[in-house]
């Protein structure tokens, strides 16, 4: 067997073997042998038929089988004996077997990036300002007082207008794209929501209960079938009711619905230190994330695609989870799986990037988790809740792989905290930071 390896990318080799003509005619016949033991052909009694008619019937079975049996006893060998240790299942390309000749065939094989770490102190990275804003604060109150508003009906003769909720039918299609071909019943849509796509729901302004209508509107650019963006798609509409919101007072009375307050001082007081928090998080969050990017910048690195097809699935599973909580779909945002691939791959790429240059600096610096910090990650976890604690620390204590994961995630903050504490950061307002 002559095996040679090609080096395709800091992170693809290619690794090319050939099988004598003589081993490749000794399986050739091995397997018409076996094949002959059990094959039922009309006639012929299990294992009597002639080889001359099992050749002719089950060349393509022996070819498979031989092929399957190379790739077995001879790729894990040469990556082995090579050292070439991959991350995904290997790509595979061949010549066709035939008897009398070597069998050659080729495996693209991805493998980790060597990764050196140049340069990961000294970063100079821009951190927000915190500014409490009493609008948002309005804003929080004003999105409880809309989540306890009453829907109540509408005379007919009554319009659609921006905020209404409304219950229709419809039908959607696409000329040339019978695959975009929707339809609901009884739909229910605040319009205005910004749900629907772009275009659609301004339409439904000014219709009446009882009224068909018939909207069009051009495919945005990023919608989720690629080839139909730009082209026009119909919606046929039947309106059936429309909704008036009617908003609760904003008075004591409302805020003692909440059960902790008295009174509206005390409720916007809450909301004051619950966006304070949130705000805080944001911008710490985002703090983490630029310096990072950082990070990747001073490091560049190759890395697996199949690491990153693995990070986009990951990322778009964990997107229809939200949006289902809430009752949406990615349809609804213009999007498919592969629309939602394309747009966020290099957001996936830079996450891989930045997974596998924080595992090195964990490496490079003798970044730990101890029990100590196991407790302490537990603690957050459980938000203060006993019950809670004691249930995560059984989880984690039966459940080895949970346990790693947390652990490396654990050193993984740390080596956040450590690139942040041997950085320049700068506190800076908003807009500066939008300006960058």
């Amino acid at each position: 067997m002559q095996v040679t390896v090609e080096t395709i990318s800091p992170v693809t080799k290619k690794v090319s073997i050939e099988i004598p003509a003589e081993r490749v005619d000794a399986e050739i016949e091995n397997s018409y042998a076996g094949i002959q033991k059990r094959a039922k052909l009309q006639g012929f009694r299990p294992g009597k038929a002639p080889i001359q008619l099992i050749r002719r019937t089950y060349s393509d079975a022996m070819r498979d089988e031989v092929m399957r049996r190379f790739y077995e006893q001879t790729l894990f060998k040469a990556l082995d004996e090579h050292k070439i240790e991959p991350i995904d299942s290997p790509t595979i390309e061949s010549e066709i077997l035939a008897q009398g000749t070597p069998f050659k065939y080729s495996a693209l094989v991805e493998i980790m990036p060597e990764i050196l770490l140049n340069e990961y102190t000294g970063f100079e990275i821009s951190k927000e300002k915190f500014v409490l804003n009493p609008e948002n604060i309005e804003g929080e109150i004003k999105r409880m007082q809309e989540n306890m508003a009453q829907l109540t009906p509408l005379d007919e003769g009554a319009a659609v207008e921006n905020g209404h909720t409304v219950t229709l039918d419809y039908t959607f299609s696409v000329e040339g794209f019978p695959e975009e071909s929707t339809a609901a019943e009884d739909a229910e849509l605040e319009v205005g929501s910004n749900r629907m796509v772009p275009g659609f729901e301004e339409q439904l302004v000014g219709m009446t209960c009882g009224e068909q209508k018939e909207i069009r509107i051009t495919l945005p650019e990023g919608y989720r079938t690629a080839e139909a963006a730009g082209k026009e798609g119909v919606f046929q509409v039947t309106l059936k009711e429309i909704k008036h919101k009617d908003l609760p007072e904003l008075d004591d009375d409302f805020a003692r619905q909440f059960g902790e307050y008295d009174t509206m001082d005390q409720l916007r007081a809450k909301m004051a230190e619950y966006l304070e928090k949130q705000e805080t998080e944001r911008i710490e969050n985002e703090l983490k994330e630029r310096v990072i990017q950082a990070l990747i910048q001073k490091n560049p690195l190759d890395v697996p695609q199949s690491m990153v097809k693995r990070q986009l699935d990951h990322m778009l599973e964990n997107l229809k989870n939200r949006l289902k909580g809430q009752r949406m779909s990615i349809e609804m945002m213009g999007l498919d799986d592969e629309g939602f691939r394309l747009r966020f791959r290099d957001s996936a790429e830079d996450k891989v990037k930045g997974g596998l240059l924080l595992m090195a600096l964990v490496e490079k610096e003798n970044i730990t988790a101890g029990d100590d910090d196991l407790a302490e990650r537990f603690e957050q976890i459980a938000a203060g809740n006993p019950d809670m604690l004691g249930r995560i620390k059984e989880y984690y204590s039966s459940n080895k792989s949970a346990r790693n994961a947390l652990i490396s995630e654990i050193k993984e903050d740390k080596a956040i905290r450590f690139l942040l504490d041997n950085a320049v950061v700068t506190e800076v307002d908003a807009a500066a930071i939008k300006a960058q």
